[in-house]
């Protein structure tokens, strides 16, 4: 069996554009909603959607890769790389290195690729490691750069990229085509195309020794921010990693021929719902002034903890909706003043209630849509 980067015609890839046509002008649409969207919010909200958006994108790239990273510290991480206000937490390397990253990759989207930012980004991502040989430069080791799942004895080998000795020549020439297929560049291609033929080409040649699928999701958000016009605010590594299985699979079915049509097309529905993704999240934030302006000089403190700790959870939401036993945890408070607090809550317009006695629970009144969607725990 012989590897795409093995074939004669490597790494002149073919696809069928008319196939992505639809997917193509869908995202153009929604980059120009996206865009209008942002037009009508505040600076602050603005600071807060980029920061929450770079933060998750942060660690959702990382959880791909099966990295669990805590979310506050890179937030907190993300904040004081764009010089906003933030807690004196101490940060992990591991935390600070990847926020380092993707404030870089925002900041300087319109640049050109080169070796020299390819390099400092995987110094920013490996940032505290000593278990690696190369760091901030391409992999050097004799060995095969295989991905492999299964037992030591009887390995799965689902790739196996091209040797060491290849790689400053075959990242030469996916700097160079990469800049030529800007919608400046010698070679333009359209949004959604580049984006996604940019991360199947640079994780089949897998230039590091760790690190790769992180800086190729990277590399494919600076295609679309060079692609747009301005840094991109997209739920990329958000999406992929809700249905992580579909996205090594996808990878796998497209590393053994040139003709990608079907890659672009998983990529570029991919992209799509990250898309929808970051405008919900918009409507989100909207919703969460609103809600405060509407309840200023009005709340407690107990009751603006709770409140504050339900919005943190973000479009996911607080699992099952909050019980007065979590607002008791929250708060530390009895349970007369709990139930007091939430009745109060309910009758200003803050929460909904559904359920009774012990099965009562208390969902943020933001919108029916938000209301449904769950995943945090206390």
């Amino acid at each position: 069996m012989k590897w795409n980067w093995q074939l004669s015609d490597w790494p002149d890839f073919s696809w069928d554009a008319s196939a992505l046509n639809n997917l193509e002008t869908r995202f153009l649409h929604q980059a120009g909603v996206l865009s209008g969207a942002l037009k009508h919010m505040h600076d602050d909200d603005k600071a807060t959607l980029t920061v929450e958006l770079i933060s998750v994108e942060a660690v959702k790239t990382s959880e791909i890769e099966g990295e669990i990273l805590n979310r506050d510290s890179v937030q907190s991480s993300v904040r004081r790389n764009f010089g906003l206000d933030a807690d004196n937490r101490k940060v992990p390397p591991a935390e600070q290195g990847i926020a380092q990253m993707m404030v870089d990759l925002y900041q300087t989207s319109a640049a050109p690729l080169s070796h020299k930012k390819l390099f400092s980004w995987h110094k920013m991502l490996t940032k505290g490691r000593n278990d690696l040989s190369d760091i901030g430069r391409y992999r050097t080791h004799e060995e095969p750069m295989q991905v492999v799942s299964g037992a030591t004895y009887a390995p799965n080998i689902h790739f196996e990229a091209p040797p060491s000795s290849r790689m400053d020549d075959d990242m030469s020439r996916f700097i160079d085509w990469f800049n030529d297929t800007a919608a400046d560049g010698k070679n333009p291609l359209p949004s959604l195309t580049r984006a996604g033929i940019a991360h199947l080409y640079f994780v089949c040649i897998h230039p590091f020794e760790d690190g790769n699928g992180r800086v190729g999701r990277a590399i494919s958000e600076k295609a679309l921010s060079q692609s747009l016009g301005q840094p991109t605010l997209i739920a990329l590594s958000q999406t992929i990693q809700s249905a992580r299985k579909a996205y090594y699979q996808n990878l796998e079915l497209n590393n053994k021929d040139m003709e990608i049509t079907r890659w672009l097309q998983y990529f570029g529905n991919t992209l799509l719902e990250a898309q929808d993704y970051s405008l919900r999240l918009i409507d989100f934030l909207i919703a969460k002034t609103k809600l405060y302006d509407r309840l200023r000089g009005q709340i407690n403190e107990r009751q603006e903890k709770v409140i504050s700790r339900m919005f943190r959870e973000g479009l996911e939401g607080f699992r099952g909706g909050l019980s007065a036993e979590n607002y008791i945890i929250i708060t530390g408070t009895s349970r007369a003043t709990a139930t007091r607090d939430l009745h109060d809550l309910v009758e200003k317009g803050a929460f909904t209630r559904t359920g009774e006695r012990r099965h009562t629970r208390y969902w943020l009144n933001i919108g029916e849509d938000n209301l449904s969607l769950s995943t945090a725990r206390v």
